[in-house]
């Protein structure tokens, strides 16, 4: 897939290890290893049916604004599709269709 980001700053923390290891610490290793997961598909659905990195849609006032994956325990990776995206009969997002994204957070705990 396609990367973007939220904006500059966010973009040179993630391609900056050294920055993202002292903002992050432990967490900045899995931050690149889910960057990497995210380059390598070919779409959200490929990311969707990765087990580990459970990606959900996240929800404001029962519209859809972006999706998160799992970095580890209760830290999410938060991104949004490029818009336009594709949609379904149904409404939702046609994730085979979703392949550029542009990442808003690298690492948060919403819970």
């Amino acid at each position: 897939m396609i990367i973007d980001y939220h904006n500059n700053q966010l973009r040179k923390l993630a391609e900056d290890h050294r920055k993202l290891q002292a903002k992050f610490g432990i967490h900045a290793k899995k931050i690149l290893q889910r960057i990497s997961d995210l380059k390598a598909a070919s779409s959200l659905e490929v990311i969707s049916k990765i087990p580990g990195l459970r990606l959900h849609e996240l929800y404001v006032d029962n519209k859809n604004i972006a999706f998160g994956i799992n970095i580890t325990g209760n830290r999410r990776m938060v991104f949004e599709p490029i818009k336009p995206y594709p949609l379904k009969d149904d409404g939702g997002i046609d994730l085979s269709q979703v392949v550029e994204i542009s990442i808003q957070v690298l690492c948060i705990d919403y819970h």
